[in-house]
């Protein structure tokens, strides 16, 4: 079973790699793309850090609007993960990547279903 839904929120049409990080809280918060790049913007400078490619930035954000940050119990890509987690929102990080799943479903530019999930974020 198909588990990706191709979705990309960038305002700009053709724009689909280095903002993955602003893409999956857009998703997750349901919040626009320049809304999300701006708030991602202001954690960086406060930390002095970067907008989209800190982990540390975008976990912050994930934190303010209610999220915890968890490991999976056994290894799994995110296709398994889609599998095993079929309700609420989370947050996956990847190697060099980050992604949203919805109710078992991922959303994301291209197919990242067999990336390795590191650690994921999930509503408290």
């Amino acid at each position: 079973m198909k588990r990706w839904i191709e979705y990309n929120p960038n305002p700009i049409p053709g724009n689909r790699v280095g903002d993955c990080a602003i893409r999956a809280c857009c998703k997750a918060t349901g919040r626009t793309w320049d809304i999300v790049f701006w708030d991602l913007c202001d954690i960086a400078f406060e930390m002095a850090d970067g907008c989209n490619s800190s982990n540390a930035v975008w976990g912050e954000y994930l934190k303010r609007n209610g999220y915890r940050r968890c490991e999976p119990d056994f290894p799994m890509d995110v296709y398994k993960f889609c599998c095993n987690f079929l309700h609420d929102t989370y947050v996956l990080g990847l190697d060099r990547h980050v992604v949203t799943v919805v109710d078992g479903y991922f959303y994301d530019t291209w197919d990242s279903s067999g990336k390795s999930v590191i650690y994921f974020w999930e509503r408290g």
